[in-house]
């Protein structure tokens, strides 16, 4: 394996003039290549399960129809690979590079993704329930017609991302703003609303509440039971005036969506002094 790798770095260095590019067919399960200058590489169809390719350069290679299950990519650059087809399951996949990378139909059950730079990558039809998709940067990216249930997308980037038709059911959606993405045909988790036509953008998921700006400059999410007990100043902190004449209308919403509640001793005797 030295030896082929040797001839590749030759090859990327002389520009395909000398040396030879990597084109494996292979096994090579629980084989390490640790930091290796992998780009362009052409591995189509090997079988990589328990592969150790941490910090290894991958990028615009082509690894289609190959078995990755349980191989460890940790902060691997995979811009522009081709991962079409291949099985990703229990795969480490933590802060890896995959800008632009292709991934339709990939299987990638319970897959770790948490803090990978995923933008404008490719997951159409891919399969990734219980997958770790958390602090991930899905800006751009298309997750069409993806089963995500019981995935944890928790304080994702989703601004631009094409989530329609897909499977959300299960899903973490803390911290996640879910006015940017696409949701056409989206099956979304229960208790999961978003309101529009607001002076706020409203997004409810299970207990939490977030209301944002509609430029999305800035935004609060809290538990409905805490968005009930924020006294004056807290909501003038938030956003001035603004907010201090939206709260009423705010604490309304959350009654109908999440049950009625009580309202802050101040604004009560706000409300009686009118």
């Amino acid at each position: 394996m030295n030896k082929i790798l040797e001839q590749h770095k030759i090859w990327l260095t002389s520009n395909g003039k000398n040396g030879c590019q990597i084109e494996l067919d292979a096994d090579l399960s629980y084989s390490k290549i640790v930091g290796a200058d992998l780009r362009c590489a052409n591995l189509n169809s090997s079988n990589l399960t328990h592969a150790k390719l941490s910090y290894t350069n991958l990028k615009g290679a082509d690894l289609s129809f190959c078995n990755l299950e349980w191989a460890e990519l940790c902060c691997t650059n995979l811009e522009r690979i081709n991962l079409g087809f291949c099985k990703l399951e229990n795969a480490d996949l933590r802060c890896a590079n995959l800008i632009d990378a292709h991934l339709y139909r990939s299987i990638l059950q319970s897959a770790n993704l948490r803090g990978a730079n995923l933008r404008n990558a490719f997951l159409q039809s891919a399969d990734l329930r219980g997958a770790d998709l958390s602090d991930t940067d899905l800006r751009g990216a298309d997750l069409s017609d993806t089963d995500l249930r019981g995935a944890d997308l928790s304080n994702a980037d989703l601004r631009g991302t094409d989530l329609s038709y897909a499977d959300l059911r299960g899903v973490n959606l803390r911290d996640v703003d879910l006015s940017c993405p696409n949701l056409n045909r989206t099956i979304l988790p229960e208790s999961t609303f978003i309101i529009l036509g607001e002076k706020y953008i409203i997004s409810i998921y299970g207990d939490y509440v977030r209301a944002s700006s509609c430029a999305n400059t800035h935004y609060q999410n809290h538990l409905a039971s805490e968005w009930r007990q924020f006294s004056k100043q807290d909501i003038l902190d938030m956003d001035g005036e603004n907010s201090l004449k939206f709260y009423p209308r705010l604490l309304d919403i959350i009654d109908f969506y999440c049950g009625k509640g009580e309202r802050p001793e101040w604004l009560k005797a706000q409300n009686n002094d009118l």
